[in-house]
């Protein structure tokens, strides 16, 4: 999945240490990165490409994660950014693009901009927010409010039924090819539990049983935490009743018949080829 970078570490810990000249920039702009993509590589800017930029932490840089021992820093406003053969381009190329460590960190690094870039005034009284000085977290002066970074936790379903599983498409998304798996994001006062059974049961209409944990994933592509879950069909009864707001189609397939995801960076994807292996 795109978080297994081994080798490579990748160090959360909110150590605002001022970026040097080999630090990495990051800049981002609406759901655009800015980096120098060669076909499937890219590498992103450091701070001795950019000598303008003041090598001090402010409002302007800020301190986001480490990798081994490489800093990365989120520059909010920078001039004339597309140069020295950087551009802007989508995030969703962070999907597939090499290697997969700057991957990851291109896409946390966006999940923390945008939390930054929304939460510029105090949601309670409306103050400009700051940011504080010991921890990742954005503070109103006035108020006291106090705001961490957005983690929204969401399920993945495979649900099995005589060596089948249940696979699906989004509604709306013409562009996009590949089958996925019942998914949600779970509601307030609703245990994770509660969130597979309602998420099944208003997508396609069915009753599960055997709840089993497989494995987790940070996913910052949506702000979340996924949760992935094998379950079994309740009953013999597999007629979908589909959610046409939510999907385009949900069909169950067998091992030997289940599409292949072109990609194995996502839970979903991985837990498709644990079914298709024989190892769910």
């Amino acid at each position: 999945m795109i978080q297994d970078i081994a080798p490579h570490i990748y160090h959360n810990e909110y150590c605002p240490e001022k970026p040097d000249a080999d630090s990495y920039l990051m800049y981002f702009e609406k759901h655009n990165a800015l980096a120098r993509w060669d076909g499937v590589e890219i590498a992103f800017p450091r701070f001795r490409d950019f000598p303008e930029v003041k090598t001090e932490l402010s409002e302007n840089i800020i301190y986001l994660f480490t990798v081994d021992d490489k800093r990365f820093y989120l520059v909010k406003e920078l001039a004339l950014p597309e140069r020295k053969g950087f551009r802007l381009e989508s995030n969703r190329r962070f999907r597939d693009a090499q290697p997969q460590w700057l991957s990851f960190a291109g896409i946390t690094g966006y999940q923390l901009w945008h939390w930054y870039d929304v939460r510029k005034y105090c949601g309670h009284c409306g103050s400009p927010m700051v940011h504080d000085a010991k921890e990742r977290m954005m503070r109103c002066p006035d108020c006291g409010q106090m705001e961490y970074p957005k983690i929204s936790p969401a399920v993945i379903v495979g649900i099995l039924h005589k060596d089948k599983i249940l696979m699906s498409k989004y509604a709306g998304r013409d562009n996009i090819t590949y089958y996925a798996l019942i998914a949600g994001f779970t509601e307030i006062g609703e245990s994770i539990e509660e969130t597979i059974r309602r998420e099944v049961m208003e997508e396609v209409g069915l009753k599960v049983k055997n709840i089993r944990y497989y494995k987790s994933q940070p996913w910052s592509f949506s702000e979340t935490v996924l949760m992935g879950f094998f379950v079994d069909l309740d009953g013999d009864d597999e007629t979908v009743t589909l959610d046409t707001e939510e999907l385009a189609t949900a069909e169950w397939f067998t091992r030997e018949d289940a599409p292949p995801q072109p990609l194995n960076i996502s839970l979903t994807s991985e837990m498709i080829w644990q079914f298709k292996n024989g190892k769910v």
